[in-house]
């Protein structure tokens, strides 16, 4: 393995549990670890506590730096004394998914084989689940004593997350926040990540997922299913607004405004999509990307249920708020209106609501102030009716 690289070797605040989970597709996973976060002051009735779930390509370094890229935590803004999740009232937990790469159990941890040498488990990582990465959470917020969480939160993937903690541990989740995704994942997603997962398998440095024994990483693979997929969090908006039709100039090698040379120089959208690849794979294992992708893969809670989508929280007393933005069409508003509807067939407690952003998908990690009042309104009444001070 690769101990140049510190995303190897560093260490994380973690639990170990040594009889593991039981894993959706059958194989017992153990031991178990999984690394965590936590922000602000567990109350003495352990009744304020707020898991927020990190989307495909976050971790658990939500609100302080990341100790890898030395970056600003991936919600910082939405998460921290006096922000819309108020860690000088709630106690956030954020969770390191399983099949991860910052600390939790996945393809880049170490397994003892027969012979009792110890090696990455690579693609020999058995397939996960959503589910499973809930299972996961679960050990840990048992292991802190939390009987009931008073809200989980999560865009994306984690909003899968907590659909997953509503339809599995239904009694320990008094509300909810799923945002910016659906409660299954669309053909059209399937196909975005199948098109990244061939990138990497296309790099000459994959060696078959173990290239680790060569010493290497498929950078240029990674990078490139980096991209594909960061142009999906994006709007046609957003990305005219902020680049258009700009060039970059490389000095000697053709002029702005101009034909130039074919690689001479690069409009400013492509050396954005560029540095986010190569950013991105200083930090990221390719392994634990090809099986998180195929866990969002497999979500779609209507499956065990003939497709009822709504069956799942049958009996619910848990209290949603669902939040799209008007220009996400990676996890468009009629995929939020199909899980709004399928609540209210079981006549859930939930409200829903559509935010009017030209900013795509990543609307949830920028600046939206009528998202950020949303946040802040459900969690304070929802603590308001669990009879939290």
């Amino acid at each position: 393995m690769d101990q140049t690289n510190p995303a190897t070797t560093l260490s994380h605040q973690h639990v170990s549990f040594p009889d593991g989970l039981q894993l959706d597709c059958g194989f017992h996973l153990a031991p178990v670890d999984v690394a965590y976060r936590t922000y602000g002051t567990l109350s003495p009735a352990r009744d304020n506590a707020i898991l927020v779930c990190h989307a495909l390509t976050g971790d658990q370094y939500v609100a302080d730096p990341h100790p890898l890229t030395g970056k600003p935590g991936w919600w910082g803004r939405m998460v921290g004394p006096g922000l819309p999740i108020d860690t000088d009232r709630f106690f956030v937990i954020c969770i390191n998914v399983l099949g991860g790469c910052m600390g939790t159990t996945g393809p880049r941890s170490l397994r003892v084989n027969e012979d009792g040498t110890e090696e990455p488990w690579g693609t020999d990582f058995p397939a996960i689940t959503i589910r499973d990465m809930v299972r996961a959470q679960h050990l840990l917020v048992a292991h802190m004593g939390i009987d009931r969480l008073l809200a989980v939160v999560g865009g994306s993937m984690g909003g899968m997350q907590v659909l997953e903690w509503c339809a599995t541990y239904p009694e320990q989740v008094f509300a909810a926040m799923p945002i910016a995704t659906s409660p299954f994942h669309s053909a059209q997603n399937i196909a975005f990540n199948e098109v990244s997962r061939q990138a990497i398998f296309a790099d000459p440095q994959w060696h078959g997922g173990r290239y680790w024994e060569c010493n290497e990483i498929p950078a240029r693979g990674l990078a490139v299913a980096r991209m594909m997929a960061h142009i999906t969090y994006l709007s046609e908006a957003a990305l005219t607004r902020k680049f258009g039709r700009r060039v970059r100039t490389t000095p000697g090698r053709g002029a702005a405004g101009g034909p130039g040379a074919l690689f001479g120089e690069m409009f400013e959208v492509e050396s954005y999509l560029r540095h986010q690849g190569s950013t991105f794979v200083r930090r990221f294992d390719a392994n634990s990307y090809l099986t998180i992708t195929r866990a969002m893969d497999y979500f779609d809670l209507g499956a065990e249920h003939d497709g009822d989508m709504s069956r799942p929280f049958q009996g619910t007393r848990t209290r949603f708020c669902i939040i799209s933005f008007s220009s996400d069409w990676l996890f468009p508003t009629s995929q939020a209106r199909l899980l709004a509807r399928a609540l209210n067939q079981v006549a859930a407690n939930v409200s829903f609501v559509e935010i009017d952003s030209d900013k795509g998908h990543d609307a949830f990690l920028l600046d939206e102030p009528d998202f950020d009042r949303t946040i802040r309104g459900f969690l304070c009444g929802a603590a308001e009716h669990a009879g939290i001070g």
